[in-house]
């Protein structure tokens, strides 16, 4: 095993940023072969959840406390076009490793479905977590989102829109922080190929956009940015945060100079985790703000 970790960090270095843009597959073998899986475990396979059939995994640490966990569910990105669940499992550990019951789903794609069928099947994702993550250890009263790209997205929609968790018979408040990585929030009129065939249609474009739904009340966001990201702008979280900001919403912004779009996932992996504390910085905004988050008994008070 421990010439597999030798072979697997030579590999890394050899392959540098290429190792991402092979597939994020490909990342998450590196990432499991140099141990990032290690004190972590797939508790939940392929779980049916929502209406379209889609799935999900489940992740936890294999130590410690079994029960009233924090709880995590990420999204991976891909332009709203690719991707998977096991692809991205290199985030999945890297968040189990550090405490949180990791939810991480598949969501309908394109060219099959348009907005708004991603952000239905996160919410969809989101009621499946709060009815049954206690079965997994997690406590649903302290859940966060977080999310790449496309995934960030949705994070931002599922924080800022309430429509889309109240359809679902979700109270919107269950999202205690958000956490975006590289995500596009403010990207209308819609230039890109991939946001237009995302989001050719829809009755009102100016309703797709996050900063449309900024408020004074949303849960406390983290926005992350790259410097060297030529795939999301950095006005996206740049006119948020500036948003957000002036409604006296609780926000952060980081931004990372060096990193590219694709850099800021791979932090999240152990082999490239040294490219910038991507990990430690969302861990501890979304520890920080579970801490500070309201009770369900206080929050039905004011109500």
């Amino acid at each position: 095993m421990r010439q597999l970790a030798i072979i697997a960090a030579v590999i890394a270095i050899l392959v540098g940023a290429t190792a991402y843009s092979a597939g994020p597959g490909m990342l998450s073998l590196l990432d499991g072969l140099m141990g990032g899986g290690r004190g972590t475990a797939r508790v939940g396979t392929g779980i049916a959840f929502g209406t379209h059939g889609q799935k999900l995994d489940v992740w936890r640490p294999s130590g410690g406390p079994r029960t009233n966990l924090p709880v995590l569910i990420f999204w991976y990105g891909g332009g709203w076009a690719h991707g998977t669940r096991d692809e991205y499992a290199f985030a999945a550990r890297a968040y189990a490793k550090n405490g949180f019951v990791v939810v991480m789903p598949d969501y309908r794609k394109v060219p099959e479905v348009r907005f708004p069928a991603f952000l239905q099947d996160g919410a969809e994702a989101v009621r499946w977590t709060r009815d049954h993550i206690a079965e997994f250890g997690g406590d649903r009263d302290t859940l966060a989102v977080a999310g790449h790209s496309a995934g960030a997205y949705t994070v931002a929609m599922l924080a800022l829109d309430q429509r889309w968790l109240r359809a679902e018979g979700v109270d919107p408040g269950i999202i205690k922080a958000a956490v975006g990585l590289c995500g596009p929030y403010d990207f209308y009129p819609f230039t890109a190929k991939r946001a237009i065939d995302a989001f050719q249609g829809a009755a009102d474009p100016v309703t797709t956009q996050p900063i449309h739904f900024a408020r004074a009340d949303a849960p406390p966001m983290l926005l992350v940015s790259a410097g060297n990201d030529t795939q999301v702008k950095a006005h996206n979280a740049n006119n948020l945060t500036a948003r957000l900001k002036a409604l006296g919403a609780p926000v952060t912004h980081i931004d990372y100079p060096g990193l590219s779009h694709e850099n800021v996932a791979m932090a999240l992996s152990k082999p490239f985790r040294g490219k910038a504390p991507v990990l430690a910085n969302s861990v501890a905004f979304i520890k920080a703000a579970l801490a500070r988050a309201p009770s369900p008994a206080s929050q039905a008070n004011t109500r």
